[in-house]
């Protein structure tokens, strides 16, 4: 039963952003600033490398949408207390 209700917790997500993260969620958030931000220098980098514009398009998509992710985060981290817009 325990194992159904913390499921179901996980499941429906937060409400709400806690007040106060924890280290390894600081850490976490930090790694996943890390991979968005490597990710878009990498596509941009080989997006630069292509002859072939359709796949220079869908690069620099895949870059941008990841840019678009750090930016989010980053704004979710400088804002705390402002209310959140879903991602789009």
């Amino acid at each position: 039963m325990q194992m159904q209700q913390q499921t179901m917790t996980q499941q429906a997500g937060m409400p709400q952003p806690p007040q106060v993260i924890s280290t390894k969620d600081a850490l976490y958030l930090t790694d996943m600033m890390s991979w968005n931000l490597l990710a878009m220098k990498k596509a941009h980098f080989f997006a630069s490398q292509c002859q072939d514009q359709e796949v220079v398009a869908a690069i620099e998509r895949a870059g941008q949408m990841h840019q678009r992710h750090y930016q989010r985060m980053l704004q979710h981290l400088q804002n705390p207390n402002q209310p959140k817009t879903p991602l789009q």
